[in-house]
């Protein structure tokens, strides 16, 4: 049998005691570190500190002492109840995790303790050596120190031993229950029993005693609960009927939508594995509710007898194991509506296989049934051994007939068709294992043909439920089958899902199911085989608390606790980012830019701090990263300075803001609005609305340009070219005047128009205006530029192209000195 793990949650009060007794034991105590020669100067002349006995710490360790003595006395009497309790799984199960909580606890505290004792001698060695014979002596106060230091330290050895003592007993304690729950189990398993006429012949005449007494046992409890207990019983009766109402008929409409087979000729396959997984696991999870309902008011009522109770448990559970796996096999094989079978068999094939599962179910429950009723009358114990033999022949002569059965259907063949033979080798597995039952019963191994039979029809049935799980899980997962299920068309009909967003939640209702169909199956199969509740508590709590790798303890919860907080970090920053944004920076109306940069910084703040609480939370020991930071550094000095050096140029822009959002800047040939400043760079977006990513070291180190550094004011120029004809004062007066029809340039600075040179073919001005929002300038000339041209229409004045003079020579060729006089041309 397999070994058990670490604490369950009957020890958590214990374990936060401990750790909580190490937390303050592991406070700073006594006079801050000093050197000596400080120590003496102040008890020369000046007025020294008293320092009082700690008297926390004494406590702490008299409580600490007494707790160790109370769990060596515990253990004892732990070592007392293996030897009376060494038949009993259950009791030593208990006992076991017990055991290793001791463990766990003394392992904690020592840990604890010997932290402190490192403080003490770090706190020993700040004060020094005691003086030489013949040297000065010390202050009292460094003397009462260092005694009392020693002494502290002393009996903290001496607690640390003892509870390295004592975890090494719990330890051996565990051990020595882990060899006797193997011995038991395999005791119980391999026990040989002899077969012979007598045997049986004894047992049908325990049998017959049996009947007799069961039914005077039985008829003698209910007259006596109708005689004496009439109302108590019918009390209980009466809130089971409405606990199978509430569970039963309650839970049948609250989720009949996901297991009721609706009238679809040809339903998906994806709707056939759910409803056959949900109508299993939702009945069985109602029936059993009820079930425990019933048994708590019977026993509340005090209407069970201490003889009755095991009998009203054991039926219980054989009528919801008898469900359970019918209710599978109806949903496998549905018996009567092939259109819902999951597996390609023939009608005939299906109602047959549904009788040998159900009979074998039957079968196995009916021994444990029966046995439990000879366990409560005392009956001998030859009565079990056959009852148990007879129901591991049957099975397994179930398991032979199965064998001969042609369920198989062929794809396109009609339902009703004879069928197939099984696939190769599968009939001779059957065979194999029926025949394996009855030999081991023939051969006197009872217990063994029990177990293996239980293991075939229970564990086989989990087994199948927890396969057709993880299918249904993969068919809702599959890229566009969610949208098609109940839930999928819900969602986009409601909460106007789109078609990623279905496909997302498709995978997570995916993932949902695979984790549902393993937590409910792997328990159950445990317990088939063995395992005591104890033991799964055990596991489910070490599993979610504490998973040692080497010398690295990782908590599932601590974990999820830290993710938790580190997402309530996140979303609370966001609020006061939002919030101190829009009502704080708003109302000041502080600049866009600046708005920018304080949400970002807050936004920096408030996730770092969010991820040092989940680290914390999550219990990692950030100094076991100390090798991973050295690569790291050395990584940095390498191959991630560039990334360390843009983060670090990004805190400088936000900071220094030598440009913010919304400016408009120029750098090397990228012109544009700066959109978005991050860690580890701008993004800018031209006039185009193309978006140009720029590291942010490069706009430290290299110029930029900022056209709305301080302000959005800007000049703009529209150059003007017109005719040597043209009088230039009647340029300069028309530009100005279509200008001051522009209610959007500004009039300080005022206006104004340059002459700017005698062209080769015009007179070249150029008109030059501020405005309040250079945005606009693009715009603005535009319209001048159409104003400008309208008016030199109407006065005019020609804007005239470029012209040149060519002269043509024929003749001799013109010398040098005679092209230099006629002037060069």
């Amino acid at each position: 049998m397999t070994q058990l793990l670490t604490t369950g949650p009957s020890t958590i009060q214990r374990i936060a005691c401990a750790l909580l007794a190490a937390l303050i034991i592991a406070a700073p105590l006594g006079l801050p570190s000093q050197a000596a020669a400080q120590a003496q100067q102040q008890a020369q002349g000046q007025r020294q500190e008293q320092v009082a006995p700690d008297v926390t710490v004494d406590s702490i360790n008299t409580d600490m002492k007494g707790k160790i003595d109370a769990i060596r006395q515990q253990l004892d009497s732990f070592r007392n109840r293996i030897q009376s309790d060494a038949d009993d799984d259950a009791r030593l199960a208990e006992l076991r995790v017990r055991a290793e909580a001791i463990v766990g606890e003394m392992r904690s505290a020592s840990d604890a303790m010997r932290t402190r004792v490192e403080q003490i001698q770090a706190r020993l060695k700040g004060l020094g050596e005691p003086p030489a014979a013949g040297q000065p002596p010390e202050a009292p106060a460094v003397v009462e120190e260092r005694n009392r230091l020693l002494n502290e330290r002393s009996e903290l050895n001496i607690i640390v031993d003892d509870a390295g003592q004592l975890s090494n007993s719990a330890t051996q304690v565990a051990n020595t229950i882990t060899n006797l729950r193997r011995t038991l189990f395999t005791q119980t398993l391999f026990r040989h029993t002899e077969l012979s006429g007598e045997l049986f012949a004894d047992a049908g005449n325990a049998f017959v005693a049996e009947v007799r007494n069961f039914g005077s046992t039985f008829s003698g409890w209910i007259s006596f609960v109708w005689k004496f207990k009439k109302l108590q019983l019918l009390g209980a009766l009466a809130l089971s009927l409405g606990a199978a109402m509430l569970f039963l008929s309650g839970g049948y409409r609250l989720f009949g939508r996901f297991i009721r087979r609706d009238d679809h000729e040809h339903p998906s396959y994806i709707r056939r594995l759910s409803v056959a997984f949900w109508s299993t696991v939702i009945q069985t999870v109602a029936l059993a509710a009820f079930l425990v309902a019933s048994f708590l008011f019977l026993d509340g009522f005090n209407v069970l007898r201490t003889d009755i109770t095991p009998i009203v448990v054991t039926f219980f559970a054989f009528v919801w194991f008898v469900n359970f796996v019918w209710k599978l096999t109806y949903g496998v094989l549905a018996p009567g509506e092939p259109e819902w079978r999951l597996v390609r068999i023939t009608n005939r094939g299906a109602h047959l296989l549904t009788l040998a599962v159900l009979a074998m179910a039957i079968v196995n429950g009916l021994d444990y049934l029966l046995g439990a009723i000879s366990e409560a009358l005392n009956s001998p114990l030859v009565l079990t051994i056959v009852k148990s033999l007879l129901a591991s022949v049957i099975i397994g002569l179930i398991l032979i007939a199965i064998s001969f059965i042609q369920p198989r259907l062929v794809e396109g063949e009609d339902p009703d068709s004879p069928g197939h033979r099984w696939p190769r080798f599968f009939p001779l597995f059957l065979r194999v294992m029926g025949l394996l039952l009855i030999l081991s019963v023939l051969t006197g191994y009872v217990g063994l043909a029990r177990f293996a039979s239980t293991q075939i029809v229970l564990t086989g049935a989990v087994i199948v439920l927890i396969y057709i799980g993880l299918l249904s899980g993969r068919a809702i997962s599959k890229q566009g089958s969610f949208t098609d299920t109940a839930a999928g068309r819900r969602l986009a009909e409601h909460f106007h899902f789109g078609e990623v967003s279905l496909d997302q939640a498709g995978l997570v209702a995916g993932l949902g199911i695979y984790a549902f169909a393993l937590i409910l199956g792997i328990p159950l199969i445990l317990l088939t085989w063995g395992f005591q509740i104890a033991d799964i508590e055990a596991w489910i709590y070490s599993f979610f608390t504490q998973i040692r790798i080497g010398n690295i303890s990782i908590s599932i919860v601590g974990i999820l606790g830290g993710i938790l907080l580190f997402g309530l970090g996140f979303v609370i920053t966001r609020w006061i980012q939002k919030w101190i944004d829009g009502n704080v920076l708003a109302r000041s109306q502080v600049d866009l830019g600046v708005r920018n940069s304080v949400k970002t910084g807050i936004g920096y703040l408030g996730v770092g701090l969010a991820v040092l609480v989940g680290v914390s939370a999550a219990g990692i020991d950030l100094s076991s990263f100390a090798l991973v930071a050295s690569a790291l550094s050395v990584g940095i000095g390498f191959g991630l300075q560039n990334i360390v050096s843009n983060f670090v140029s990004g805190l400088i822009l936000l900071v220094e803001r030598p440009f913010k959002v919304g400016d408009h800047v120029v750098t090397g040939a990228t012109e544009g609005i700066v959109k978005r400043i991050s860690v580890r760079a701008t993004e800018i977006e031209t006039f185009r609305k193309q978006s140009i990513i720029v590291p942010n070291s490069d706009l430290i180190n290299s110029p930029v340009g900022n056209w709305t550094h301080r302000n959005k004011i800007g000049r703009s120029e529209v150059p003007v070219a017109v005719s040597h004809h043209t009088d230039p004062q009647k340029v300069m007066d028309i530009l100005l005047e279509l200008v001051d029809q522009v209610p959007e340039v500004l009039r300080n600075p005022e206006p104004h128009v340059e002459f700017l040179n005698f062209g080769p073919s015009s007179l070249n001005f150029e008109l030059r205006f501020h405005l309040a929002d250079m945005g606009e300038g693009l715009r603005i000339r535009n319209n001048l530029r159409i104003a400008i041209l309208k008016r030199f229409k109407e006065e005019g004045i020609a804007i005239p192209f470029p012209q040149q003079e060519i002269i043509f020579h024929r003749g001799r060729p013109i010398l040098p000195e005679e092209n230099d006089a006629r002037g060069g041309a």
